[in-house]
Formats: structure tokens, sequence, C-alpha cells
């Protein structure tokens, strides 16, 4: 850290512009409530009355709906912190959090970024360079190698690139160098079908990222996606707050997330531990951060990457552990020391979080746009919601359709997965058509509930997912007694004998429908 840089981290925040909407926006903006820090938010034309917007201090529109011309324009984001006097910016996830000439930028114009330094988010940005750091740190990793630079027409030289694949080994993955999500990436079984997966691959990875840079890595068979939360801070600690599971994904994007894994072993979770913490002490990683690995199903696990920002699924870590995950990158970006030793951070039940998303998994998963008619949301024991979307808001064609987290607490795996089951049931959305009854689905597998999960479960056991809900009618008539209820307000009175007066609603009317599997 240079001298400039520690001046600027060691002094107190009172004012945060949150960099980012939705749901994680909502996140931050209530934890700097907790810790009586003013926050900022920028909003696109069309999120200007959006929760995240209303609910801090001060919002400023920074540009129209398309992310290109809004959250993802750096110049206008600090454009609105030196107007609102914010001292700080946190990226949330998403959108800028892991763009260095963001981090940069802010380090250049005196605003804290809340983060690690814009040199390690290069580093662990560019997935060769962060597989070179680990190596020499000792982590273990997925052999692999990168690729040279295709010519003007898109083609890779054919015989270096074959050579370095056997090398490799079958089957492989092709991976964009830079950017994640699942983009640019492509399984290959054989060499017959290298070449053309390279180039598909490098086409995606430079509409997605800007840079086609790819690499070949070893597939490992079935493996699970077990990722470590990472702290550190400006005094040179570091400790690791344990394990999510995240193996149950969909075209290699999470969904359900769960901590602990049960694949993890006292002695495997310590090792596996150590090796999350060398790999921050390698960069001298400062605030949250993520090491992904994958574990193979003979116990081996290799490095897959860095997040060097706050992971979509940190809840589940925060209902284990009892921390605030948002607070300490607050404090640790003030320059204060991690609240936490290794020895006294411990983890109790287990939790469990599904991403709710807007749209339809009996096609292919298309996002479904619209108004949100009605929301409800279950309440109760070990039950927390994180959403930025409210009834009456729109789901647009402009950003991720994930309209809300749900998370849950329990003792046990079982009374988790229980409990995460009956929450969903009692989620109940009308307006757009919501992934919920694929996630019951998915809790319901006898083999999820074994925990014996990889990340090709769901292509493996749910191929071709059917809703069993038949009530298509119910539903269509539910909706159409919204659209009624909202067009007459409150309802209306109705005499029903001398002296008594009932609300008289569309509901009334509509006799029996169920959400979700309930009746």
């Amino acid at each position: 850290m240079t001298s400039e840089t520690s001046e600027l981290a060691h002094r107190p925040i009172s004012r945060v512009l949150v960099a980012n909407r939705g749901e994680i926006a909502v996140r931050i903006i209530r934890a700097c409530r907790d810790m009586h820090i003013g926050t900022v938010a920028v909003c696109s034309e069309v999120d200007r009355h959006a929760m995240h917007a209303e609910m801090a201090d001060v919002s400023v529109v920074i540009g129209p709906a398309e992310p290109g011309e809004s959250y993802l324009r750096p110049d206008r984001i600090l454009e609105a912190a030196q107007a609102t006097d914010a001292d700080a910016i946190h990226p949330g996830y998403g959108f800028l959090a892991e763009n260095a000439d963001f981090s940069r930028a802010c380090r250049d114009a005196g605003i804290l970024f809340i983060g690690p330094s814009p040199e390690v988010i290069e580093q662990m940005g560019e997935k060769t360079a962060a597989r070179a750091i680990m190596e020499r740190a000792g982590v273990p990793v997925v052999p692999g190698a990168l690729l040279p630079e295709p010519d003007a027409e898109g083609n890779f030289p054919s015989e270096e690139v074959l050579a370095i694949a056997e090398k490799v080994g079958y089957p492989l993955m092709v991976k964009a160098a830079f950017g994640g999500g699942g983009k640019g990436m492509r399984l290959v079984p054989s060499a017959d079908q290298l070449l053309a997966a390279c180039s598909g691959a490098c086409r995606e990875a430079t509409g997605a990222f800007g840079n086609g840079t790819i690499y070949l890595e070893l597939f490992i068979q079935q493996p699970r996606h077990v990722e470590f939360q990472i702290f550190g801070d400006s005094q040179g600690n570091a400790v690791h707050l344990f394990e999510r599971e995240c193996s149950i994904q969909r075209r290699h994007q999470k969904i359900i997330e769960e901590s602990p894994s049960v694949a993890l072993t006292d002695d495997l979770r310590q090792e596996m531990g150590k090796a999350a913490v060398a790999a921050a002490q390698a960069v001298n990683y400062e605030g949250a951060g993520t090491v992904e690995f994958l574990l193979g199903q003979d116990g081996g696990f290799y490095f897959l990457e860095m997040n060097t920002r706050l992971q979509v699924e940190h809840p589940v870590t925060e209902l284990t552990t009892g921390t605030d995950l948002v607070r300490t990158q607050i404090q640790v970006a003030e320059g204060r020391t991690l609240p936490w030793t290794q020895h006294e951070l411990t983890s109790q039940g287990h939790a469990i979080e599904c991403r709710i998303y807007a749209e339809d998994p009996q096609n292919d998963f298309m996002p479904s746009l619209g108004e949100i008619l009605l929301m409800s949301e279950p309440t109760g024991p070990g039950i927390r919601i994180d959403s930025g979307i409210r009834q009456g808001d729109e789901v647009t064609m402009y950003y991720d359709p994930m309209i809300a987290k749900l998370s849950v607490h329990a003792g046990s795996r079982r009374n988790a997965i229980d409990r995460a089951i009956g929450a969903l049931k009692q989620y109940a959305v009308l307006g757009v058509v919501t992934n919920v009854e694929y996630l019951i689905s998915i809790l319901q597998e006898g083999r999820f509930a074994d925990g014996d999960v990889h990340t090709g479960f769901l292509e493996e056991e749910m191929p071709d997912w059917q809703s069993d809900l038949a009530d298509d009618a119910d539903l269509a008539m539910a909706v159409a007694a919204v659209h009624e209820y909202n067009r007459l307000g409150e309802g209306h009175t109705a005499t029903a004998g001398p002296g008594s007066v009932t609300q008289a609603t569309p509901w009334s009317n509509l006799g029996r429908f169920r959400l979700n599997g309930l009746g």
C-alpha cells in the first residue's frame, strides 16, 4: 500500500455512495443506516422511484435505463459522489464492482473505494495471472494453459492449440481469461471440437468483456463448487469465514447456495480454509472476497478464481457465523483492524439461500417482464429476505431479473431444507412468472436431500422440468382480480345487515386457487 493510499484509507466514512441497484443496494444502505452513515443512491431514469433510490438519504439520476449509459458510467458516478460530498463508494457486486479502472479513478479523486486495491482487482481479474500467483503461493490449481491470440479472422493456430490441449488433457474447458458468469465458456470432450469451441468462446468473451483472451483448463468430472469467504485488512490480517456449497447451478449460474458443505470433513475444511487464507495473503488482500474451488470426487481441490467483491450468496455466511459482512467491509475500508481472529470465528447450524428470479422455467428460463401486481413474502423464525423490488414495481428488460434472495437458517441441514421449502411455498408473486416452484422441486429431490450434488446436478436430474401445477385458469383469475383490485383502490363497502359493514374486494369472489403448490 502506498503512503497516499494509506492516508486515504485511515479516516472515518461519513457518507457512502452506493454504485449499484436492486437488493444489494438496499442491503448496503441498511448497513450504513445501522452505522449512522449517510447514503447516496445513483439510479437510472427508469429506477428513479426504485426501492434503493427512495431508501437513500439522497438519490441522483445518472442516465437512461441502459446500464452502459448509467450504472456502468464511472464518470457519472464519480460526478454524483462529488456533487453530494460522498467520501466513499460501495460498488456492491456486478456492474463496476470488479473494475480496476473504476477503483483507481475513485482513489485518484480522493474517494474511498470499499473493496480491494485496483492492483489486486487487476491481478485476480485476469485468470491466468491469478493462477500463476496461486501456484507460487502453494494453492492447488487446475492444470491449464493460456492460448495464443487468434488472427484477424478469429482463427487460432490449429497445430499450436491442439498441442497445448494435448498437454492439458481431455475433456477440457475453454474459458475466457477475463470475466465470468459462464460467458466465453465451452466444454470440449475431444480434439475434433476444440478449434470451433475456441473461436466461439473468443467471440462471446469479446462481446461480453471487451477482451477475447481465452485459456484451456482440465475439466474435473462432476466436481462440487465450494467457495470460502475471506476477509483481509490493511494491517496484514486475513481470515476465512468458512465455506459455501454452490454446486446447484444452471448454465454456470448459481441458484441455490448453502453452508456448511456436507462434502467437507473437519480436516478438509481446515486444509481448504488454510489455502483460501494463503490466497488472500499472497496479494495482501483487503476487504471481503471469495476464493472459489472445484472439489473433485476424490477429495482433491483446485483453485478456480478469486472474486474481489462481496458475493450474492453472502447471507448464508452471515447467518451461520453471526457476522455482518457489509459492516465489516466499511470498517476495513476506514482502516480498522478485522473485528475477529480466525479462532474466534465459528459456524453454527445450517443456512440455505435460494435466488428468486422473474423467469419462466418452462420456457427456457426466459425473463418474465412486467409489473409486480402482488408480492407476499414469508416471515418467521430463521427466514431472511433480501430484495430490492416491491409490489407495484416493474421487472424490465434492462437488468438482471433476480427479484429476491430467500435465505433460511436452522439447526440442521434437514431442518433448513424443510424451512426453505415452507418459506418458498409462502412466497407469492403475481404479474410475472417466477422460478419459485422450480426451486421447491430442487429442494425436494432425493439426491439433493442426501447432499449428493455436483455442478452438473440440474442437467442430470432435472433436464426437462415441468410444473406440477395445473391451476392456470385460477392463476389467470387471480391476476385479473389484482388488476381489478388496483383499479378500485381499496375496494368498496357493502352493507351486510343492520349496523354491519364489510370490505368487498375482487378476492372475495375469486374462489379457491393456489400459489407455489399450496391450496
